[in-house]
C-alpha cells in the first residue's frame, strides 16, 4: 500500500482512482463494508482504490478540547487498510486553508486535479468543505461536469442500530467491550511502545509495562482482563489499567499493563493491548497497603474472566 502525506507529496503523482474520504475512526463495520465495496469497484475498473483521511481530523482542529477519544491512531488505520487490501492512502492536512475551501475547489483542486478520482463511494452522512456544504448531491453534479461517478453507501445497521465510532466510543466508555467489539469486526485494542515509568508497580511486586499512549483521550477507563500481543511469539494474558493513578495525585492518562506469569526485559518493544472484559471503575483508593489488596483481587478476577476463554 502506498501513503502519501500532505498535498506537496501528490505533486505529479496523480493516478485514476475509486476514491473514499472520511475519519475512518476505527476502521469499523460500516468502514469495512465501504472498503470492501471501494476495491471491487476499482478492481472491476482497472484502477486505484483511494482512501483520503485528514490529520487532525476536523473537529481535532476546530474543537480541540471538545474532540472525543479516538479508536485508532494514524498508525492503526493504516494498518487496518492494509489489512483489506486498499492501493493507496492519501493523508492530508487539515489547517485554516483546507478548512476555508469552498466543496467546487476542494472538488477540482483535491479530488480531480491532485488526486485522479474517476469514481467516489461515500456514506450516507458525508459531509465536506467549508462550513459542511458539501454533500452527495453536490459531488453528483459536479461529478457530471468534471467526468467522475459518485456511490452512496447505506448506513450498516447490526442489532438494530447503526454502526458508528460514536456509537462504539460510547459501549467502551461504560465497559461494554463485547459490543464494541461487535461492532467493529475484531477486537478493540490500542497499540504503543513500551516506555519507561516510575517503577511503582515493581516497587509494590506487580510489575507493570507502560504504554506510550500518543492520543488525545483515552475512549475508556478503569481496570481489564485482556492480552498483549508483541512481547513473544504468542498472546499474554494480562490485566489492563488505564487512568490517572490517584492514589499517587497523577494527571496524566496512562496505559500499563501487568503480564501474568511474566518478567522479562520489554522496553522499547512495540505492543498491542488488547481488552477482554472490564473488572471494575478506578475507584478511590488512598493508600498503597490498600492498592496492593485491590491488585490481588483484580489479578484473582482478570484470570477466572480470561480462564473462560481458554
Amino acid at each position: 500500500m502506498e501513503f502519501i502525506r500532505g498535498l506537496i507529496n501528490l505533486k505529479n503523482k496523480q493516478q485514476d482512482c475509486v476514491a473514499t474520504i472520511g475519519n475512518f475512526d476505527g476502521v469499523h463495520l460500516g468502514h469495512q463494508a465501504v472498503l470492501n465495496e471501494l476495491k471491487q469497484l476499482a478492481s472491476q475498473l482497472g484502477i486505484l482504490s483511494t482512501v483520503i483521511i485528514f490529520e487532525p481530523q476536523p473537529i481535532e482542529f476546530f474543537a480541540p478540547d471538545k474532540a472525543p477519544s479516538r479508536l485508532t491512531r494514524l498508525g492503526e488505520k493504516l494498518a487496518q487498510f492494509v489489512q483489506h487490501g486498499i492501493d493507496r492512502v492519501i493523508c492530508l492536512k487539515f489547517d485554516h486553508d483546507m478548512a476555508g475551501m469552498s466543496a467546487s475547489a476542494f472538488i477540482q483542486q483535491i479530488l480531480v486535479d491532485a488526486v485522479g478520482v474517476k469514481s467516489m463511494i461515500i456514506g450516507d452522512d458525508f459531509r465536506f468543505a467549508k462550513n459542511r456544504e458539501g454533500n452527495y448531491q453536490t459531488l453528483v453534479e459536479q461529478g457530471q461536469r468534471l467526468g467522475f461517478e459518485v456511490k452512496m453507501m447505506p448506513s450498516f445497521v447490526t442489532d438494530s442500530e447503526r454502526v458508528s465510532s460514536t456509537l462504539i466510543r460510547s459501549a467502551l466508555a461504560v465497559g461494554d467491550i463485547a459490543k464494541a467489539n461487535h461492532m467493529l469486526g475484531r477486537p478493540y485494542r490500542i497499540s504503543g511502545r513500551v516506555v519507561h515509568g516510575d517503577k511503582r508497580g515493581r516497587r509494590l511486586g506487580f510489575a507493570t509495562a507502560n504504554i506510550e499512549l500518543k492520543r488525545y483521550l483515552s475512549p475508556l477507563f478503569g481496570i481489564f482482563s485482556g492480552r498483549v500481543y508483541g512481547v513473544s511469539g504468542s498472546a499474554k494474558d494480562a490485566v489492563i489499567y488505564v487512568g490517572s493513578r490517584p492514589v499517587y495525585q497523577g494527571e496524566k492518562v496512562i496505559l500499563e499493563v501487568h503480564i501474568l506469569d511474566f518478567d522479562q526485559d520489554i522496553y522499547g518493544k512495540q505492543v498491542q493491548v488488547e481488552f477482554i472484559k472490564k473488572i471494575r471503575d478506578e475507584g478511590n483508593i488512598d493508600s498503597e497497603q490498600a492498592l496492593i489488596a485491590q491488585i490481588n483481587i483484580d489479578i484473582a478476577d482478570a484470570k477466572k474472566s480470561l480462564e473462560k476463554l481458554s
